[in-house]
């Protein structure tokens, strides 16, 4: 009787131990969504498996995002990796999500990064310590634009006009607020619309909406596309002391897009311009990754079809990101390169 008790004393306290081990060794684990633990894991821990957040679609940073994913996959012999680029909200929820581990790798304009490393803006009182640049890809130019049947002119002609100013998370909706308000129109002067810049066009083509920002690389295919459809699309310029006070507000640079930008503008358009930066995550990029997401991207940036990959180079590696901090892997590339002294 005394050994029957003492078995069954004896194999409970060991069921009780595998138990607690087996619990340690799951909270030990920091596992993804995918499942596998070597791609996944949350804040902190290195991934081999990324996820890159691009902007919406229509906009340059989503098939751009597509096509650095697949440069990538294609010449990077590295154990476990992959990279997925998805659809999100550009520039302010991808680095936010970079900096919570949600992604690894996005896309963003240098205005919104430079945002996120003071402190300012979106980003006030939020630390992104673990973000850095892993480079610059291209110019982009805020376009507003409208069509010749709406009878808008101008900027000012917006007031009490259903515009759609981008996605929240965006630097586009960030853009157009602060353009607007250069103009003398605030929030609730006008019907705001939160579309993507595909969604925008199409609101555009059947006049569910008046006129559409996008912070976009030019030529815009979106842009191409509505005057293919509609035959009168108008650009409206950003001049006078509105472009100086957003020049002198902000982090961006007066641009002009110059006549045969598309092959039918005959006029230039004075906008305004920023850098989109490819950034990664500090804390779950390695830098032996990231070196290699670098020295691929920028060597042979010539086998991607989109236009805009003809303008990422290492002469402009740095454009714009010269008081932003470097990932430690594209720092090691930079400086063997000669790209950085």
């Amino acid at each position: 009787m005394f050994l029957k008790k003492y078995s069954l004393f004896t194999f409970v306290i060991l069921l009780a131990v595998s138990m607690l081990l087996s619990a340690c060794g799951e909270s030990g684990t920091n596992n993804s969504s995918n499942g596998d633990s070597e791609g996944g894991g949350g804040e902190g821990e290195e991934m081999t498996n990324l996820t890159m957040g691009t902007g919406s679609v229509g906009g340059v940073y989503y098939p751009l995002g597509g096509e650095m994913a697949n440069l990538w996959k294609d010449m990077i012999e590295v154990e476990g990796f992959d990279v997925s680029s998805v659809e999100s909200g550009a520039s302010v929820e991808n680095i936010a999500k970079i900096q919570s581990g949600d992604f690894q790798l996005g896309i963003a304009q240098n205005t919104t990064m430079l945002n996120a490393v003071e402190g300012a803006g979106e980003f006030e009182g939020k630390d992104v310590g673990n973000v850095g640049v892993i480079g610059s890809l291209y110019p982009e130019a805020l376009q507003v634009v409208t069509l010749d049947s709406t009878g808008i002119e101008s900027i000012e002609d917006l007031k009490g006009k259903r515009v759609a100013v981008g996605p929240p998370g965006g630097a586009t909706r960030e853009a157009a607020e602060m353009v607007l308000s250069a103009y003398g129109i605030e929030e609730g002067d006008y019907e705001a619309y939160e579309e993507g810049f595909g969604d925008a066009k199409s609101k555009l083509q059947n006049n569910t909406i008046d006129a559409s920002f996008a912070v976009v690389g030019v030529p815009s295919s979106t842009t191409d596309e509505l005057d293919a459809a509609t035959g009168e699309v108008k650009f409206l310029n950003i001049e006078g002391e509105a472009l100086e006070k957003v020049v002198a507000d902000s982090q961006y640079e007066a641009y002009t897009v110059e006549p045969g930008t598309y092959e039918w503008q005959d006029e230039p358009v004075q906008t305004i311009t920023a850098m989109a930066l490819l950034l990664g995550s500090t804390s779950q990029v390695s830098e032996d990754l990231a070196y290699e997401l670098t020295k691929t991207l920028y060597e042979n940036s010539g086998e991607m079809s989109i236009a805009q990959a003809k303008l990422i180079t290492s002469d402009s590696a740095l454009t714009g990101a010269q008081d932003l901090p470097l990932h430690p892997g594209t720092k090691k590339y930079f400086e063997e390169e000669g790209i950085l002294e």
